[in-house]
């Protein structure tokens, strides 16, 4: 699945002469939780999260000072050199960003120009959709040798019992001449096909016995 496919709409702007203020006005609505920062040819030259805001006012004990903040320009805590994705970047590709930078907005761009933004939430929800994880189903997973067409062969093994496969994952195991096939079939009985596939050969690990991978 693509970035294009989940992105979000980039109708919520700021510029970077724009106020603490306004950003708050438009964080208190709780629409979003990020906001880029664009120039006048919608290149974006930063970001603002609901954090940055909250971080940069004063007490509320201190009305004054808080309604000095709110005149300040968002430039002075925007976040610079924004980590941006394209919309035809895979979802998988850019949920190590989110992992490895630690943030929780990338801007899409495309011809240098903002055209949406995707949240780490988004991104979660989309993988635990690939997953099948919402669909009645039941999973299993198998230890096997890492060697080219064994995941072939397991699905043929499912194919024969007709159960419908909702999705597949591949896991390293401890062992690196082993990988983790972990099927999500469309069945909330799966005992039987788990018979089937250890008379095959193969080591059920879940739903099983404690076994070490």
């Amino acid at each position: 699945m693509l970035i294009q496919d989940i992105m979000r709409s980039s109708n919520i702007t700021l510029k970077k002469d724009n106020t603490i203020g306004e950003a708050v006005a438009i964080f208190r609505k709780g629409a979003v939780r990020h906001i880029p920062i664009i120039n006048d040819d919608g290149q974006v030259v930063g970001i603002i999260s609901d954090r940055d805001v909250r971080d940069a006012l004063p007490s509320t004990l201190y009305s004054q000072a808080i309604s000095s903040v709110f005149d300040v320009p968002v430039e002075k805590i925007m976040t610079t050199n924004v980590i941006t994705c394209s919309p035809i970047d895979f979802v998988e590709e850019v949920a190590t960003y989110f992992f490895q930078y630690k943030i929780g907005c990338l801007p899409v761009i495309l011809s240098g120009k903002l055209i949406g933004i995707v949240t780490e939430i988004d991104v979660l929800h989309t993988l635990v959709t690939l997953t099948g994880a919402y669909q009645p189903s039941s999973q299993i997973e198998i230890l096997v040798h890492d060697e080219p067409g064994i995941l072939s062969d397991v699905v043929n093994v499912i194919a024969k019992e007709n159960i419908n496969i909702v999705s597949v994952l591949v896991y390293p195991a401890k062992d690196e001449n082993h990988k983790v096939l972990v099927f999500r079939i469309q069945t909330m009985n799966p005992l039987p096909l788990i018979q089937i596939l250890k008379n095959e050969g193969y080591k059920v690990l879940s739903p099983n016995e404690e076994s070490e991978v």
